[in-house]
């Protein structure tokens, strides 16, 4: 009998390993531009050519402000006395339109009357504490997407490619931001009818990646595990004691999201097996599926990715008016779209990402055009298309950085449906007595099953 030839056997099994881990960490020396030229999670230090994008030169802190904000205080607006620069309207958009997206100029064709872009001064406030800059020049050497893209490997906390080569290493850039580990808010949602009416959703949010339990990581109990969250509705009466638990998985293909819902009339808890891809969201009304969430999460697996590259845009950010205690909800939420008065555009650098569905997959967005602030990874505007091409709905994430803990989160995530006339504000806090708490105690335990029994009582 011959000798059975184990070479080709061998060739395959490494083409297959190859098929599944995709290589996606840079060199030491490419790295060394971290901290150097690029800021130290990945953005050009320079500024643009004519001055209108400054260069960045560590971001805001207590610290370099002068104030001294505790972590769990409502932080001021350090540009309180700054007025905008102009104003895009419907009558000038063609002068400005090289610096807007196809979503941006929808809107002002869809609300001529009413639509318009405060533009202000360039602040790149952007800045976290220096322990996590070294935690992701690290990524940087190490991380690697695996199982062809729908997983990380070699990753720690946050922003596992600062130096990307892909449209899925951008994605996972604001998939994984940093948002401080751990939070703890009472948040309002409001899906806004077309005549302006609405009925506010409130609720109580508290989240944690492993790293940040008490404790620590359990390599076994958190494997897979991206971050823990729970959500119990306040408001209105009809949600009432509707829980919400997520264990957020890192890949999703290999291990779906795993959620459970208390349902407060039934008084029992059920395993939510579609909180995922574009399965409706709860308490949106149908103007939001559950990859919309936080602009974009879940797993990527169903869209091609493609880098298509960096552009100039205008886009939210430093939106301390929006967050605001002095506005009510009744002075933001306006007909069509929010009240533009209390907004602030700036010009900023944004990586530009288009995902299209992969043939023989389905979801109800054929096509989105990703826009992604190049300093902090977050996901700052997102053009969304139907199964026609046609420009169905635009997002936006009025970003704020929280000086007093170094995280960049949002102030509001406005979803338009251009189609139905209404839309989605989330993320408000302007009414709550307090905001977002990140100095918080939290264990593993508290997002167990048992736990959320126990609040649903």
């Amino acid at each position: 009998m011959k000798a059975f030839n184990k070479a080709p056997c061998v060739v395959a099994l490494s083409m297959m390993i190859m098929s599944l881990t995709v290589v996606a960490k840079v060199s030491k020396e490419e790295a060394s531009q971290l901290g150097r030229t690029l800021t130290p999670v990945g953005a050009l230090v320079a500024g643009n050519e004519d001055g209108s994008i400054p260069a960045w030169t560590g971001g805001i802190s207590n610290a370099s402000l002068g104030t001294s904000y505790g972590e769990n205080e409502r932080v001021g607006n350090p540009y309180i006395a700054e007025k905008p620069l102009f104003t895009i309207t419907v009558d000038n958009l063609e002068q400005y339109k090289d610096n807007l997206t196809p979503g941006q100029i929808a809107m002002f064709k869809t609300y001529p009357k009413t639509f318009k872009m405060p533009i202000y001064k360039t602040h790149r406030s952007f800045a976290l504490k220096d322990e996590m800059y070294d935690v992701i020049k690290a990524n940087a050497t190490t991380a690697t997407l695996t199982e062809g893209g729908n997983g990380l490997s070699n990753y720690n906390i946050a922003i596992p490619f600062p130096i990307p080569k892909s449209g899925l290493e951008v994605i996972w850039n604001h998939i994984t931001r940093y948002r401080g580990g751990r939070a703890e808010r009472v948040v309002t949602s409001i899906p806004v009818q077309r005549n302006g009416s609405y009925i506010k959703i409130k609720s109580e949010e508290v989240s944690s990646i492993p790293e940040m339990l008490r404790g620590g990581v359990d390599i076994i109990k958190d494997d897979n595990i991206r971050f823990y969250y729970m959500r119990r509705i306040v408001e209105p009466a009809r949600l009432t004691g509707t829980i919400t638990l997520v264990h957020e998985t890192m890949n999703q293909v290999k291990e779906p999201r795993k959620a459970w819902i208390y349902n407060a009339g039934q008084r029992r808890v059920r395993r939510a097996p579609n909180v995922a891809y574009d399965s409706e969201s709860t308490g949106t009304e149908g103007l939001s599926t559950s990859d919309n969430f936080d602009m974009y999460n879940g797993a990527p697996d169903r869209y091609n990715w493609k880098l298509v590259g960096k552009k100039e845009l205008y886009i939210p950010y430093n939106a301390y008016q929006l967050s605001s205690t002095d506005l009510t909800y009744d002075d933001i939420i306006k007909p069509g779209h929010i009240n533009q008065d209390y907004t602030r555009y700036e010009k900023h650098r944004v990586w530009e990402v288009q995902a299209t569905l992969k043939e023989g997959k389905r979801h109800v967005y054929a096509k989105r055009n990703f826009f992604i602030d190049e300093d902090s990874w977050q996901a700052s505007i997102v053009d969304h298309y139907d199964s026609h091409n046609v420009l169905w709905r635009v997002s936006e994430a009025h970003a704020v950085q929280y000086y007093n803990v170094g995280v960049t989160w949002v102030a509001a995530e406005i979803l338009y449906d251009l189609i139905s006339g209404r839309y989605l504000a989330s993320g408000l806090t302007n009414e709550e007595s307090r905001g977002t708490q990140f100095d918080i105690d939290v264990k593993r335990n508290d997002f167990s099953i048992f736990a959320l029994k126990r609040l649903g009582r």
